[in-house]
């Protein structure tokens, strides 16, 4: 005996017929497969004329006596039926989009107050201003009109949090997805402390995005840390590059701070990931050895030490005297009201606050003179000194110097060549400095106030011990000189032997034989010689791979290199300004998502979020 086949109604093709609504009062609204009624706004299962039909004389006989067949009255009847549900419709989907923008108004809002830091409680504060902008600009049914739709918007403290949480994710997606198609990263890997003392491992990734056309840097995460040994950070590294989908072959170096626990020779983090990948490149942050570089020594280090204490008993010793102070500067009209106080922490602060005193000495001098006690009368001999004020002269010159390096080094997108380009130059300069130190002190102003020629060769020792520290820190750099040239400027490398022999010793996987002919015919290239271009696009857009295969990888990859930690060191001062904002403790997974809004070079796909909540709800 043969089965019975199940119909499948679906398979019939049936097809709504357009005098069903003539004579049933039926439509076929087009978001639906299911006849609509304009009766009784029921809809049947199934586009089948006995179905409609059913329904109709079942429910709607009434409508059938009152309204007969091929009338005037039956017609008009239905097309007031008809119009009455397409404005209801239209009602409906307005209602929606304008609920909408308001959702998207509350995405932007929570964009903006991340962006600059912002806590989420500042959000009902921005509506308020929005809503007393309105009623200024607008007037009659206008303003009353956009009042009301300002008051609709979202954004209370709990929405401006999930808000944030829905672009941390969008952003974490786009930086995923750009990651994949990158053909190499690099790593900056810092740690420290918040304003809580939580310790916290942040970590910032470089890498050339295909779809940008650039290099970018985003923070790839921030983990709070129990333990701050070299095996936790390991971890914490790991647990950032499995979550993003990275492989640690896939990286072609990671600065560090220089801390033990980092570059611990067996515990040390670098070295476990050493052990997965061992071409990987590591070195300590260029700007941390250039300050490391500029060490006082004992002679200036007393000095700058007396310094810090007559700031600090000017400032810091009592409320009462530093408002005495202040006022006195404004009376004598001095340069500044006020006096530094420096912090070892931050790179600049000691130049600034030497610059500073210098500017005001003579008036502390008048200042001092005021004070009957023994710490003021010993100061004021300080300040009397002229042997002592002329090393104070050199050194507000030299930390001038380290300063204007230290700024150099700083900021967002420097490559590794640019950082070493900067050091080079400041160790030629170091030969310059020491020239000029026995006069005519073209290079130190502040000192040629106040030589006396007695203290020139104290302060020539201390520019030689400069200038080996520069040169021991930086003479075995990873990245050596024919490489840091060739990448700003390929056609002054000279020595193409050299060039191979440094990239060979970098990158063990680069042919030296396929290097030394690439960049010939390179330097040959009338075409490439007339370019006028930056660096990024040189190498990205002007050289191909199709010409210039491994001379093209070897220059993205020291592109992609960090030369410092900066980026880390920027986001901990963003880190603690955000906490602060917030003032109420954030839980680590809501100030990792502020930080990410804070730092990141991504933009939310605020249009692609709504439809994803749309479909979210339909579901």
């Amino acid at each position: 005996m043969s089965l019975s086949r199940k119909r499948k109604v679906d398979e019939e093709n049936r097809v709504f017929k357009d005098d069903w609504t003539e004579r049933y009062a039926f439509i076929l609204p087009q978001s639906s497969t299911k006849p609509f009624c304009l009766i009784c706004n029921e809809t049947v299962g199934v586009v089948k004329s006995g179905n409609v039909k059913r329904h109709y004389e079942t429910k709607h006989g009434h409508f059938e006596r009152q309204y007969p067949q091929n009338t005037e009255v039956r017609t008009a009847k239905l097309r007031q039926l008809k119009s009455s549900y397409e404005s209801s419709n239209k009602l409906l989907v307005r209602a929606v989009t304008q609920q909408e923008r308001a959702t998207e108004a509350s995405f932007r809002v929570a964009w903006v107050l991340g962006k600059n830091k912002k806590p989420f409680t500042d959000a009902e504060i921005v509506k308020e201003c929005l809503v007393e902008v309105a009623d200024a600009l607008f007037e009659g049914k206008e303003r009353q009109e956009i009042s009301e739709k300002l008051k609709k918007i979202p954004l209370s403290n709990d929405t401006s949090t999930r808000r944030t949480e829905v672009l941390a994710d969008d952003l974490v997606k786009q930086l995923t997805d750009d990651i994949k198609d990158a053909p190499c990263l690099s790593l900056a890997v810092d740690e420290s402390t918040d304003s809580t003392d939580q310790a916290q491992l942040c970590v910032f990734v470089r890498y050339f995005s295909k779809a940008k056309g650039t290099f970018c840097e985003d923070i790839l995460g921030l983990t709070p840390l129990c333990h701050t040994r070299g095996e936790d950070i390991y971890e914490a590294i790991m647990q950032m590059l499995n979550e993003r989908g990275i492989d640690v072959k896939h990286i072609v170096s990671i600065t560090t701070d220089g801390a033990p626990a980092m570059i611990g020779k067996e515990k040390g983090a670098v070295q476990r990931l050493k052990e997965q990948h061992s071409d990987l490149l590591t070195y300590h942050c260029i700007i941390h050895q250039s300050v490391l570089c500029a060490s006082l020594g004992k002679e200036y280090s007393d000095v700058m030490e007396t310094i810090m204490k007559l700031v600090n008993y000017l400032r810091a010793s009592s409320a009462l005297q530093h408002r005495l102070l202040r006022a006195f500067l404004t009376e004598v009209n001095a340069a500044y009201d006020d006096l530094l106080l420096h912090n070892n922490v931050r790179w600049l602060s000691k130049g600034r606050v030497l610059e500073r005193f210098w500017a005001i000495r003579k008036d502390l001098e008048m200042f001092l003179s005021q004070q009957k006690n023994v710490k003021a009368s010993h100061y004021l001999d300080f300040l009397r000194d002229n042997d002592t004020m002329e090393a104070v002269a050199f050194l507000v010159d030299i930390t001038s110097h380290l300063n204007e390096l230290n700024l150099k080094l700083q900021g967002q997108g420097n490559t590794v060549c640019d950082l070493m380009a900067a050091v080079r130059s400041f160790e030629r300069r170091l030969e310059i400095f020491k020239s000029d130190i026995t006069g005519p002190h073209i290079h130190f102003p502040t000192l040629l106030q106040q030589t006396n020629g007695n203290h020139h060769r104290h302060h020539l020792s201390f520019l030689e011990k400069l200038a080996e520290n520069f040169r021991m820190r930086f003479e075995g750099f990873n990245v050596g000189r024919q490489v840091l040239l060739c990448i700003p400027s390929p056609f002054l490398v000279k020595n193409v032997e050299e060039f191979s022999k440094e990239i060979k010793s970098i990158f063990p996987w680069a042919s030296m034989a396929s290097l030394q002919t690439e960049l010939i015919d390179l330097q040959e290239n009338v075409a490439l010689q007339e370019v006028d271009c930056d660096t990024v696009t040189f190498w990205t857009k002007m050289v191909t791979a199709e010409n210039f295969p491994n001379l093209q990888k070897v220059a993205i990859c020291v592109l992609t290199m960090f030369g410092s930690t900066y980026r880390c060191e920027s986001a901990f001062s963003a880190m603690n300004a955000v906490k602060n904002s917030h003032r109420s403790s954030l839980t680590n997974e809501h100030l990792g998502q502020c930080l990410r809004l804070a730092t990141t070079p991504f933009v939310p796909r605020f249009r692609q979020l709504m439809g994803d909540r749309q479909c979210h709800f339909s579901h």
